[in-house]
């Protein structure tokens, strides 16, 4: 008779990439719904007559909530489960999204990008505990890079097809067909989607294979016993590490560039190059897929890295830092005036800008483990206070038909956000959380310290 000993161990199964799919696709959708202004901008600034300055506080106004709902949908991610949250979210910024196919006024448009930037804010930090819950440390800079490339590769794609849809129809169709979708998957997500534990199809196998390997597989269960309120103490302590202000700073530079592609990038072809709007459309995939491809190359080389034997910092680091100093040649574009030149050096700088995107596995890495959303919100504020100041700022930098002081502010960030890598960060490794009488709270009774 075959004893317990002696029979074969089950196979862990393999539901987190699943889950990894699943974050994609709400990048996907994510990243439409904010770069989806970007398409329409050149017909609507013409049809409401906008110059650039105003175009420029327009592509800003999603920024501005974006940006400060962060440190708030952090807290939020660390007490409601992704899959209510997400879902809610996810159906409410797409209903704002569809409403500015509506929209008749530059105020009735500032207002729904608020609503959408107030309502995507805690996204990221939501996909961090995600990752962080459902992966091993050796396959978290893959999963994290795979679900950010959703951002490169479904503008890439669809781009082409929301110009056509704009050149054919008008610019308000782009919203309602990009809102309609997300409110679409918005119910797929709160049907799909449960946490380790209370997923039907992952065995013990692979929850202990999470578990071994890093991942906080218990972390959504412990935030539903324990009513931790929003401490100032939690607060001071994430703004208080050189670690996180390392990331934050570099965060803030990496994003620099994305806000330039997510806002201005199709009015500088049309406008500043001369390129019509489809024409502009097929141009513009170019610069994201070669950033999408560059998100997986990093990635996939920071977990190589890491298997290989050489330390989590270092391996972290190459990526990051060596996709910002190639991202630095977005200022070559000033310097030819050959459409495809044009394109080539954006999407070099783009593809160094990827490359270096995989910077949310260090949040995961040093974050302390109860404030997971937290510190994803403080470093998601302080990268995205690039949506609403580069957007402006690019908008004051432009002069009549001179676009080039804007592409060397973009460079010149990506040569601080390197430094910022290399000389503020040091080792990386978990943060130590504050002591746990003083932050116990068990039934809203916190114990004494």
């Amino acid at each position: 008779m075959e004893t317990p000993a002696s029979q074969p161990a089950v196979a862990p199964t393999r539901v987190r990439f699943g889950i990894m799919v699943m974050l994609f696709v709400v990048v996907v959708i994510n990243y439409l719904d904010r770069s989806n202004l970007s398409i329409a901008g050149p017909m609507l600034a013409q049809d409401l007559h906008l110059d650039p300055a105003r175009m420029g506080w327009l592509f800003s106004a999603f920024g501005w909530t974006y940006a400060f709902c962060q440190i708030p949908g952090g807290w939020a991610v660390d007490r409601v489960k992704p899959r209510f949250l997400y879902a809610a979210l996810l159906i409410g910024w797409s209903l704002a999204t569809f409403s500015l196919g509506f929209a008749g006024s530059i105020a009735v448009l500032i207002a729904l990008r608020f609503a959408i930037g107030a309502l995507e804010a805690p996204s990221f930090p939501i996909n961090n505990r995600v990752v962080t819950t459902w992966f091993p440390e050796r396959e978290r800079a893959t999963a994290i890079s795979f679900y950010t490339s959703g951002q490169f590769v479904g503008i890439a794609f669809l781009t082409p097809v929301l110009s056509y849809l704009q050149a054919t129809f008008s610019w308000e169709v782009v919203f309602m067909v990009t809102g309609g979708v997300g409110v679409v998957w918005g119910v797929a997500w709160f049907y799909l989607y449960r946490q380790p534990g209370e997923h039907r199809r992952v065995n013990q196998a692979e929850i202990e294979q999470i578990r071994a390997g890093g991942g906080l597989v218990d972390l959504d269960a412990r935030g539903g016993k324990a009513r931790v309120p929003l401490q100032w103490a939690d607060l001071r302590l994430v703004l208080g590490s050189r670690k996180l202000w390392a990331v934050y700073i570099g965060q803030f530079c990496l994003t620099s560039a994305q806000w330039f592609f997510l806002t201005w990038f199709m009015t500088y072809l049309v406008q500043y190059r001369g390129l019509g709007y489809v024409r502009a459309g097929f141009f513009a995939m170019v610069p994201f897929f070669a950033a999408f491809c560059g998100v997986l190359t990093g990635g996939v080389l920071s977990d190589w890295l890491v298997r290989s034997g050489m330390s989590v910092g270092v391996a972290r680091r190459i990526p990051i830092v060596g996709g910002l100093l190639l991202s630095m040649l977005i200022m070559g574009a000033n310097y030819v005036q050959s459409p495809v030149l044009v394109i080539a050096f954006l999407a070099i700088a783009f593809f160094g800008n990827g490359f270096a995107s995989i910077t949310w596995v260090l949040v995961s890495s040093i974050a302390p483990a109860r404030l997971i959303g937290l510190s994803g919100g403080c470093f998601n504020f302080f990268g995205n206070l690039s949506a609403f100041t580069v957007p402006m700022v690019i908008g004051y930098l432009v002069n009549g038909s001179d676009f080039s002081p804007a592409l060397s502010f973009i460079a010149a960030l990506a040569l601080i956000g390197a430094l910022s890598y290399i000389f503020l960060l040091g080792k990386v490794e978990r943060l130590p959380d504050r002591p746990i009488e003083e932050v116990a709270v068990v039934d809203g009774t916190k114990l004494p310290a």
